[in-house]
């Protein structure tokens, strides 16, 4: 893949990482024996104007009903490949290393494993890296929330609220949460109870929040409203958007896995 003529010293640090990425995440990784590979998409869109601002497809690996690993592709409306992420769940279900890239400024963020979490980002392709250590009892990362649920959904669905410290990279540092149902509904068909994640503290009653919905039955996630892990084009902040998740996660072939990681990944527009 060559870099276009023209191209301004930004614009090709972020074409070269991102060919440098695809190349990295096309390596076949070893089989893991006993596992089994669903995949699931959502479809973000604004909460006030309904439109689609980007779709994230996800392939989750398991053995015995356990996370292993998840990939996550983030698509443009017009079907580019923006974001890709990789989640490795084998140190921990609920804070799991994993590694976001954006190509649009060249955006990363994750947590490392180590004898210590250890979380990073970097603003954008020109940017240094910065990186911090974290301790927490009841530490929470990235896709590890959707496994903190349902570690907790008896003590959640009962009513009671449920605290935890959020691992934030952009900040270097996890802050404390509460995790509460709030109600329930009918979210995709199915009956679903409705929790919410906000500060804890006299702060959560005046920040802004995330509402997540769950099948009553199912216990997978059906819609997420909030912040979410997406920049504006720019960089500048976080989207917020509405999540949903329509279908239910379908079995698919590994080769599925491998499609997806030789994907090139590079900058477009989301929606507004």
């Amino acid at each position: 893949m060559s870099i276009p003529a023209g191209s301004s010293p930004a614009s090709a640090i972020r074409i070269r990482t991102s060919i440098l990425l695809a190349l990295a995440l096309a390596t076949p990784m070893p089989a893991v024996a006993g596992a089994s590979l669903e995949f699931q998409e959502g479809i973000a869109r604004n909460p006030d104007s309904n439109t689609v601002l980007y779709r994230e497809r996800h392939w989750l690996r398991s053995v015995g009903g356990q996370p292993i690993e998840r990939l996550v592709l983030y698509l443009c409306p017009n079907g580019q490949v923006f974001g890709r992420k990789r989640v490795d769940y084998q140190r921990s279900a609920t804070a799991p290393a994993f590694r976001f890239d954006d190509a649009r400024v060249g955006y990363v963020e994750g947590l490392r494993d180590g004898p210590e979490p250890m979380l990073f980002y970097r603003a954008s392709a020109d940017a240094p890296e910065r990186s911090a250590a974290l301790t927490s009892n009841q530490l929470v990362a990235d896709a590890g929330f959707d496994e903190f649920i349902r570690r907790h959904w008896s003590t959640l669905a009962a009513g009671a609220a449920v605290p935890l410290d959020f691992a934030l990279p952009a900040r270097l540092q996890s802050i404390g949460f509460s995790l509460r149902r709030i109600g329930m509904g009918r979210v995709a068909g199915e009956p679903a109870w409705i929790f919410r994640l906000r500060l804890g503290g006299i702060l959560g009653w005046i920040a802004p929040h995330i509402d997540v919905s769950y099948g009553q039955q199912s216990r997978r996630l059906l819609s997420f409203v909030g912040l979410s892990n997406i920049r504006d084009d720019r960089g500048d902040k976080q989207t917020i958007a509405r999540i949903d998740f329509p279908r239910p996660p379908q079995p698919v072939a590994d080769s599925q896995w491998q499609s997806a990681m030789s994907l090139p990944v590079l900058a477009c527009a989301i929606g507004r």
